[in-house]
């Protein structure tokens, strides 16, 4: 069974290919086109900076006011000028880990100090209409040689008012439950914001990280409510094999039924920053792969795995002044299981399992150009020894520690927002890896030989 994507910097969807997603593109892109005016990314169709919506000078953080633009559905504009909606993104990077991996990490690399292409993007990204926006990415992933589509969410949004009171509403075509998302605690937009792709990484985690991921369809609608309540209920379903194949997305079996997301949370609003505490659920039956009835049928023959996933978040931003700002983000998801597909198929010693992942981070930035984040993450289940293999649970513990350098961070720097680079440095360290300290894979190997030093290079205009 895989429950999750694996690795903990892996951030939600892998690359892909096809036919099917150059039309996908091809046609989204005919849509926002058509209407002059649509803009090719964000900072350019508001006419402001990147680090307006954005901590440490460009995404994915954001600050209050990015949080009410992608509510709003991308749609906020300065000017009537056409454009075209398209941005892009390259990641180079570099990875090492503090022993030689076992295996080569994937096809054309080594066992270690691996330097690859980790993604080139485009995006499009910006307003379709007065009430509709999209955020639609595509990406190549030189770990695979794949071209697929990654995140998507177009939305509808409007706003009204009644009496003292003003709402934001909105609607939200999606593939992944949490991109919908405006705080950094959600699992799509958690810290690392980007991550070693070629590096171990915890064994299993909720289905809620990313476990369903460019491998369903789903619509949601959502209400914020005098700028603090804020409430999204949504459902998604699974789209087809032949689909996902076209697109190279992976697909580790059908959802049995509609799968139900629900996100709550509260702000306040201070004078020189904002407190939010919220949670999640997400409830998920799937089957094995192969288990359809018919190839690419609805209907799913035989028993499925049931995932509920019930989590708390909280997050904090503070400004000191116009050069200091302070984040802190903390996650924590349990999960139970009822393993009925996998515990009859003989790929679990146990027929109810249990997973929990707690992430908490803080991050600090100086004039949105130098930055450093401190994370630490613990991951705990039930110990299943045909499951998780010889360590026998999937107890992984740690931390990662960030720095950051964006030299056109700040929001007067040359040729805003058209350059923005970031220049980061993570090192990820364990004090638990799979479930032991010591003899994690029975050849003397132990956690911190999974240590892990990544560099990477960030392009985006």
């Amino acid at each position: 069974m895989k429950a999750v994507s694996p690795g903990r910097g892996k951030r939600v969807l892998r690359a892909g290919g096809g036919l099917a997603l150059l039309g996908l593109v091809v046609a989204m892109f005919g849509m926002a086109a058509s209407r002059v005016d649509a803009v090719p990314s964000f900072a350019r169709q508001t006419k402001l900076p990147c680090s307006a919506c954005h901590i440490g000078g460009f995404g994915p953080q954001l600050t209050s006011f990015g949080r009410q633009f992608k509510l709003m559905g991308y749609t906020m504009k300065t000017g009537d000028g056409p454009d075209v909606p398209l941005s892009a993104m390259l990641v180079e990077s570099f990875t090492h880990t503090a022993k030689a991996q076992t295996d080569p990490p994937a096809d054309g690399f080594s066992r270690n100090n691996n330097a690859e292409l980790q993604q080139a993007s485009v995006f499009l990204a910006g307003r379709v209409s007065e009430h509709v926006g999209v955020f639609a990415q595509a990406t190549y992933e030189e770990n695979g040689g794949l071209l697929g589509w990654d995140n998507m969410d177009v939305r509808y949004a409007n706003s009204f008012t009644s009496g003292a009171h003003n709402a934001i509403w909105g609607v939200s075509l999606n593939n992944n439950p949490t991109v919908t998302d405006v705080f950094n605690t959600a699992p799509a937009w958690q810290f690392p914001y980007m991550g070693a792709d070629l590096a171990p990484g915890a064994p299993a985690m909720p289905m809620l990280f990313g476990g369903l991921g460019g491998q369903v369809i789903g619509v949601n609608g959502y209400l914020q409510l005098d700028g603090k309540w804020y409430g999204e209920v949504g459902a998604y379903r699974s789209l087809s094999p032949s689909f996902l194949r076209d697109v190279n997305a992976d697909f580790d079996g059908r959802l049995a039924s509609t799968a139900p997301y629900a996100r709550a949370a509260y702000t306040w609003n201070l004078p020189a920053g904002n407190l939010e505490v919220g949670g999640f659920y997400l409830h998920a039956r799937r089957g094995l792969p192969g288990t359809n009835a018919a190839g690419d049928a609805v209907a799913l023959a035989g028993p499925s795995d049931r995932f509920d996933d019930l989590g708390v978040d909280a997050s904090y931003q503070r400004a000191f002044g116009s050069d200091h700002l302070v984040t802190v983000n903390a996650l924590y998801v349990d999960e139970r299981q009822k393993l009925d597909a996998t515990y009859g198929s003989g790929g679990s010693s146990n027929l109810n399992g249990r997973l929990d992942a707690l992430n908490l981070d803080g991050s600090y930035w100086y004039r949105n150009t130098w930055g450093a984040t401190l994370d630490l993450f613990a991951d705990n289940g039930r110990s299943d020894t045909i499951l998780y293999g010889d360590a026998g649970k999937p107890d992984t513990r740690g931390g990662t520690i960030e720095a950051d350098w964006n030299p056109f961070g700040e929001s007067d720097s040359w040729e805003q927002p058209w350059a923005n680079v970031r220049v980061g440095l993570e090192y990820t360290f364990y004090t638990r890896f799979a479930g032991r300290v010591h003899n994690v894979d029975g050849a003397g190997r132990s956690a911190s030989d999974n240590n892990t030093t990544y560099l990477y290079v960030w392009l985006a205009i």
